[in-house]
């Protein structure tokens, strides 16, 4: 069985061609699945395919905790 490699936050940036301030961002905002390591966060690309298929990443899609911010 092989498991799936924990990244960084820079790498998930890299994988989806974005900034690395934009994965902060929805993991906080909009659900991207994250997982806290100490002081670190780590993603599994996997999960986070799974979260951008779904519609994770679209920009009309809010979640309760953002729909009422400025």
């Amino acid at each position: 069985m092989t498991t799936e490699p924990w990244v960084t936050a820079v790498d998930v940036a890299q994988h989806l061609g974005v900034a690395k301030d934009s994965v902060y961002r929805w993991r906080e905002r909009k659900g991207l699945p994250a997982h806290r390591v100490g002081r670190l966060w780590k993603f599994q690309l996997s999960e986070v395919d799974d979260w951008v298929r779904a519609g994770g990443a679209d920009e009309d899609k809010m979640t309760d905790s953002t729909r009422n911010q400025p």
